[in-house]
């Protein structure tokens, strides 16, 4: 991620739109990745598995912020790449220095603004009783299981801003698709249409891989949730998403 990072900011050839956001998932991953990682090894290392109240919420803050951050970054790519196939000739015009900008903008403050607010309202619930996490980090449900106030309208809360942050921008990606495909459909020219199909792919794989897990955490029933499987999930989306999005 670094590498990528600093190849797009030293090469004049890659300064468009599609590497400046491109260059800004790097460093969301990059983020992502070391918010959980490094405590993960030192743990390991160490054999002392304890962390602060504070680093937790820490850990809950810069977690929650990059992965809501990623969300809406990885959404508005899709509009990128609506606008470069369906409108090429006004690419530039529309996807300008300020509107890259704009994007980046509204996907930090948007996932801070988000973060913060759950970051701030999970922590204030007192627990008693074992306070030992069954996560290999702090995640704000495994932190309400802890909780000895009722959590059940919080909870709620929790789903309910899920729901927004996966699936309006997934709603707005599954258009803008299906609009690109419809364009590509229509092209005459067999390299042209293999060419638009390459371009999306990489970025329909990275959707995948970020969409996937996070939604099979957060959307199935209660009684489907299990520690182990739920450990496995937030493993392919902090972990290994962030690996492979350089490679695709």
């Amino acid at each position: 991620n670094s590498i990528l990072i600093l190849l797009i900011w030293v090469d004049s050839h890659l300064h468009t739109p599609m590497y400046f956001l491109l260059s800004q998932l790097a460093l969301m991953d990059m983020m992502l990745i070391s918010s959980t990682v490094p405590k993960m090894a030192t743990d390991f290392f160490s054999g002392r598995r304890n962390l602060s109240r504070v680093a937790c919420g820490t850990q809950i803050f810069f977690f929650l912020t990059l992965g809501i951050a990623e969300s809406i970054l990885i959404t508005l790519m899709s509009y990128d790449r609506y606008v470069a196939i369906c409108d090429p000739l006004r690419y530039t015009l529309i996807m300008s220095q300020k509107v890259c900008l704009q994007m980046s903008a509204i996907s930090w403050v948007g996932g801070t603004l988000t973060s913060l607010a759950h970051m701030a309202y999970t922590m204030h619930f007192p627990i008693s009783g074992s306070k030992e996490i069954s996560h290999f980090l702090c995640e704000v449900m495994a932190i309400l299981k802890l909780a000895c106030e009722d959590v059940s309208a919080y909870e709620k809360a929790v789903v309910t801003t899920t729901v927004m942050v996966l699936f309006i921008p997934l709603s707005f990606f599954l258009s803008s698709y299906a609009l690109i495909f419809l364009a590509v459909l229509r092209m005459n020219s067999p390299e042209g249409r293999n060419k638009a199909l390459a371009t999306c792919s990489s970025h329909l794989t990275v959707v995948i891989l970020y969409f996937g897990p996070a939604m099979l955490v957060y959307m199935r029933p209660s009684s489907y949730h299990s520690p182990k499987l739920d450990e496995v999930l937030f493993m392919l989306g902090a972990i290994l998403t962030p690996v492979m999005n350089p490679l695709i």
